[in-house]
């Protein structure tokens, strides 16, 4: 009877199994960490960074120095002259702050610099978790880097169509 039970058990939990989805987890973090071209065109990112930042610097300085002397100077200033020494400091600022988001703002040069350097590696890595997924038949691959991510999934298993089916959505 309990040789029955047992292999009746071992029979199901078979059969579960054969059914359960198959899924896998990885860290992008620490694989791009291990890939020397990713170290590479990190440190050429870091090196661009450093370039503009050394350039905003430097313009902070002369707006700075801008300031302090017309800060000076005010009281001695005309009302014409005040008025000339306060645009060209707000022209100076606002260049400032223009080439500090043409650097480093949404979709400025560091973003495009970083999609340039970094982008192919990543794609590389991507597509090598693809290839990973085929071949072993995984239905997901996570990713636990930064919060865990679904980074492969198979597109059979996606249920997008079925729900907007259930809102009436088409």
């Amino acid at each position: 009877m309990k040789k029955v039970l047992i292999v009746a058990c071992s029979i199901v939990m078979f059969a579960v199994t054969a059914n359960a989805q198959r899924y896998a987890v990885i860290d992008s973090k620490y694989i791009l960490d291990k890939m020397p071209e990713y170290k590479e065109a990190q440190k050429k990112l870091d090196q661009f960074s450093e370039l503009w930042q050394q350039e905003i610097d430097q313009k902070q300085v002369i707006v700075d120095k801008m300031l302090k002397d017309y800060e000076a100077e005010q009281v001695m200033l005309s009302d014409e002259l005040k008025k000339k020494r306060e645009d060209e400091l707000y022209n100076k600022e606002k260049e400032l702050r223009d080439l500090q988001k043409k650097r480093f703002g949404f979709e400025g040069d560091l973003f495009k610099k970083r999609q340039e350097l970094i982008k192919p590696v990543q794609d590389k890595v991507y597509n090598a978790v693809q290839k990973l997924a085929v071949d072993k038949q995984y239905d997901f691959i996570l990713d636990k880097s930064e919060g865990i991510t679904v980074i492969f999934a198979d597109p059979k298993l996606d249920k997008s169509d079925d729900v907007l089916r259930n809102m009436g959505v088409k």
